[in-house]
């Protein structure tokens, strides 16, 4: 197919576009993806298909390839026309992340900017599904995810997404790397689901204690939760601590303990 005849697009500001145009870099992320078991993968946020390219490579993974902006799929579809019917025009906040087959799924992506916060909530909504995620975010976020107990970058996130899987901070990628470049660094993680099924408590009080801690994580546990349950004339160890001391573990033996207060 001639250059000329190519769809022009254009990153549109909106929706956070930033368009990946180093192929190593697409290379290493493809790359990173184990899926050891694993052959139904999802792409989110396709772009203008540097990433996407080096996936249908991948003969031993079944693609789903999905972008919200119109224009992007076209020009995909015009650019993989083998592969045109594993090209949708879908909102990734609203798309299903479960393979239609009922197998595990692996995600994959340069996950924009202004939603790959909510993105995560998403895949720990579909955690049972969702067995690996290699995905390129901003700096910050991928250290915040990775962070361990103590650290200023430790919050909701981090707890919430180590509770069910193993983060990999993989490496980190300059922002002249991408059209246009954005004012700050990405990074590429690797998240992979852990042996846990369920944790040893409830799990949406676990969602909400998480949170409810770290929505003021000025306060020590004892002043934050009480939004939560009754604190008064009792007395549990952590409940003196600030959130960003707790560790998975203990944020499940607090939410065990404000079970018991009920």
């Amino acid at each position: 197919m001639s250059q000329k005849n190519i769809i022009p697009v254009r990153p549109k500001k909106r929706l956070g576009q930033h368009f990946l145009k180093d192929e190593n870099i697409a290379r290493n992320i493809a790359d990173a993806l184990q899926v050891e078991n694993i052959r139904q993968v999802l792409e989110i946020g396709a772009g203008t298909g540097v990433l996407t390219r080096y996936l249908f490579e991948k003969q031993h993974i079944h693609l789903t390839a999905i972008e919200i902006d119109l224009n992007n799929v076209r020009l995909l579809q015009q650019k993989f026309p083998q592969h045109k019917g594993q090209i949708l025009h879908q909102d990734a906040l609203k798309y299903p992340l479960a393979s239609q087959t009922g197998e595990a799924l692996a995600v994959i992506g340069n996950f924009p900017y202004n939603i790959s916060s909510q993105l995560f909530f998403r895949i720990l909504e579909y955690r049972n599904d969702v067995q690996e995620v290699v995905c390129m975010i901003q700096k910050e976020v991928a250290q915040r995810i990775a962070a361990p107990p103590g650290s200023k970058t430790y919050g909701i996130l981090s707890v919430l997404l180590q509770a069910y899987y193993r983060i990999e901070y993989l490496f980190t990628v300059s922002p002249n790397v991408f059209y246009p470049k954005p004012k700050v660094y990405s990074a590429v993680i690797r998240l992979k689901r852990n042996d846990v099924e369920k944790l040893a408590c409830d799990e949406t009080l676990f969602f909400r204690v998480v949170k409810t801690c770290f929505n003021q994580r000025r306060k020590i546990i004892r002043n934050s939760i009480r939004s939560i349950v009754s604190v008064t004339g009792k007395d549990h160890d952590l409940l003196q601590k600030r959130p960003e001391q707790l560790g998975v573990d203990q944020f499940i033996e607090l939410t065990g303990w404000v079970q018991e207060q009920d």
